[in-house]
């Protein structure tokens, strides 16, 4: 589904060069989670943000259902982010003046989704029903715990139905009982509707719910 082959990533600051990617290959798979573990600096996030589009590589390529990411136009790339991939971050960054309906309902616009409105209706409660939280459509973000909004920061995720699923530290404003439920939701939901998940986590205890764990340090994979 997803290959990155060589990638390397250079940052220059003035005469100062520091290489935070040093030639990384890798292929993520269809239906099955891999986690990136290692310490702080060792270049997880920074792949996380190659993979996905948000940044490119300094050199090497990034092959999407075999399409060279790293040598389309940025729009391509932009068209691939926002109808392909999907994304789940440490914080929930929910726009708080929407409903957790209407946070689909943009998404599915973002994502230039052809649903009709009573499709959309439908789906939208699918969601909610998958991520368990059907009966907090209506919710403001304001009234919803910090479980209850990373449920809905993932149904949003996965509204469009995404290829690929990206997610850094989506656990780490969480306590152990609400990680495990946001980790057991993600894995369940990659199985069911098979998509191929990345995964950022400092957590261990997260791992067990990985098919996959690549260990880096220093811009490599050990």
């Amino acid at each position: 589904m997803l290959t990155m082959d060589n990638v390397r990533k250079t940052y220059v600051v003035g005469d100062v060069k520091e290489e935070i990617l040093k030639g990384i290959s890798m292929s993520l798979h269809e239906g099955e989670i891999t986690a990136l573990v290692g310490p702080s600096g060792s270049g997880k996030s920074t792949l996380l943000t190659i993979a996905a589009g948000l940044q490119r590589a300094s050199d090497g390529h990034v092959l999407f259902e075999g399409e060279n990411m790293t040598t389309m136009r940025p729009e391509q790339v932009r068209n691939i982010r926002a109808s392909k991939f999907g994304f789940v971050f440490q914080f929930a960054h929910l726009v708080p003046f929407l409903t957790v309906e209407e946070q689909l309902i943009l998404m599915l616009d973002v994502s230039a989704s052809k649903m009709k409105k009573n499709e959309t209706k439908q789906e939208i409660n699918k969601v909610l029903q998958l991520v368990g939280i059907e009966h907090r459509k209506d919710a403001y973000p304001s009234s919803l715990s910090g479980g209850e909004k990373q449920r809905v920061a993932i149904a949003r995720a996965i509204i469009h139905k995404p290829k690929v699923l990206f997610a850094d530290e989506p656990t780490a404003s969480l306590d152990s009982k609400k990680s495990n439920e946001v980790m057991s939701l993600i894995r369940d939901l990659t199985k069911t509707l098979k998509m191929t998940t990345l995964i950022v986590t400092h957590d261990e205890d997260m791992l067990r719910y990985a098919d996959h764990i690549i260990k880096m340090s220093d811009g490599k994979i050990l």
